[in-house]
């Protein structure tokens, strides 16, 4: 694991996050390996919109930060990992509580590294899909990961800087 945090601390800290302690987003789990992560959100009243249902910014914010975070604790330090983009398909109103269970697979990691190999970036798709408790598809989730290692610093970058 290239990171130092714990999942178990980094749970802890992103369910004291503002904007998913805001929205009633609760990270459930986070495997010991960063590989598995299961976050939930109950319908509440400050989470849900003017037909009584889940507010879309409130589901899309409960995908938003967990891929890229798998990433980063799956590669070595000297990787670059951002989200590059997402997009968000509402498919059924969420009524109740909803839940996203994301996985980072030996597939995808390999894909990552061969892909980086030579310093190119790589932007890699991943999806997740929310779910009530019947398994029935609130909304799916499309998001890209921008990924490359990181370039060494060119000899002379800083000639021609004055101190």
């Amino acid at each position: 694991m290239a990171r130092k945090v714990s999942a178990r601390l980094l749970r802890w800290g992103m369910n004291l996050w503002p904007p998913l302690l805001g929205a009633g987003i609760r990270v459930r789990h986070i495997a010991d390996d960063f590989r598995d992560i299961t976050v939930e959100m109950p319908l509440r009243f400050y989470n849900r919109n003017y037909v009584g249902t889940h507010f879309g910014g409130s589901l899309f914010a409960m995908t938003d930060p967990f891929f890229m975070l798998m990433v980063v604790h799956n590669l070595p330090r000297d990787y670059l990992v951002w989200d590059k983009a997402a997009s968000i398909d509402f498919v059924a109103p969420g009524r109740g509580r909803v839940r996203a269970h994301f996985r980072l697979t030996d597939t995808d990691l390999a894909q990552i590294r061969s892909r980086t190999a030579d310093g190119d970036k790589h932007l890699h798709l991943f999806k997740v899909d929310v779910t009530d408790p019947e398994g029935l598809v609130v909304a799916r989730v499309e998001k890209i990961v921008y990924v490359r290692r990181k370039r060494e610093p060119q000899p002379g970058a800083d000639a021609g800087r004055s101190a």
